[in-house]
């Protein structure tokens, strides 16, 4: 696998949005679709389908679904656990704070990795868990069991980072940023790309200068 991890200012964040979600092509899942806040974002030859767990969120996904201006959309009801489509269906997958609600990350991350077509590539936008032993990585850990109850499973110390490096992918190219305010909230965006075919080139990058720790998937 190779690997590449920068930092960027968080006017970069946005930028990145739009850059990485507008550059998508072919059949689109989005994990987590919520109301569809990145319909806007996406080009109108997509063919787009959304996957919502939550029922009353998924009924205004419905609604709001960019069916008029996407070449196709669908809404699926299923959790990232446990995606119904066939393996290498996909040519991305697109997930916008989402991981830190799933249930089993590791799982979430096999199943990207199973659907996504060859050289298909998984682009992500999260907030992480703060370096651990700094006061906000404390605070987000005493917060974890009231934002899992109260908002729909989110544990804000997830180290989302690291479980994308390690999930297999041929090549991961992640970007960190931080939200100005007084907590200032970390964040990861990026793109993790399936391996192509046997005597295909995959996308390089430099090496990681060392094995990334494990993470916590909590």
């Amino acid at each position: 696998m190779t690997m590449r991890a920068t930092e960027a200012p968080w006017g970069d964040y946005e930028v990145a949005k739009a850059e990485l979600i507008g550059g998508l092509r072919g059949t689109v899942l989005e994990l987590g679709a919520g109301r569809g806040a990145n319909f806007s974002r996406l080009a109108a030859d997509v063919e787009w389908i959304g996957l919502e767990p939550h029922a009353s969120t998924r009924r205004a996904l419905v609604r709001t679904a960019g069916f008029g201006r996407l070449k196709s959309a669908k809404v699926l009801a299923a959790p990232a656990e446990n995606i119904p489509l066939p393996e290498a269906s996909v040519d991305a997958v697109l997930s916008t704070v989402v991981l830190c609600s799933v249930t089993d990350l590791v799982a979430v991350l096999a199943e990207v990795r199973r659907v996504l077509r060859p050289g298909g590539q998984f682009v992500f936008f999260e907030h992480v868990a703060a370096p651990q032993g700094s006061w906000l990585y404390r605070l987000q850990r005493v917060a974890a069991p009231v934002t899992r109850r109260f908002d729909k499973g989110c544990n804000p110390a997830r180290d989302i980072a690291s479980a994308i490096q390690l999930a297999g992918f041929a090549s991961v190219d992640l970007h960190r940023y931080v939200r100005p305010g007084p907590l200032r909230i970390p964040f990861i965006a990026g793109t993790a790309v399936r391996a192509a075919l046997r005597g295909r080139n995959l996308r390089c990058g430099p090496r990681p200068a060392s094995t990334p720790r494990r993470p916590d998937l909590t």
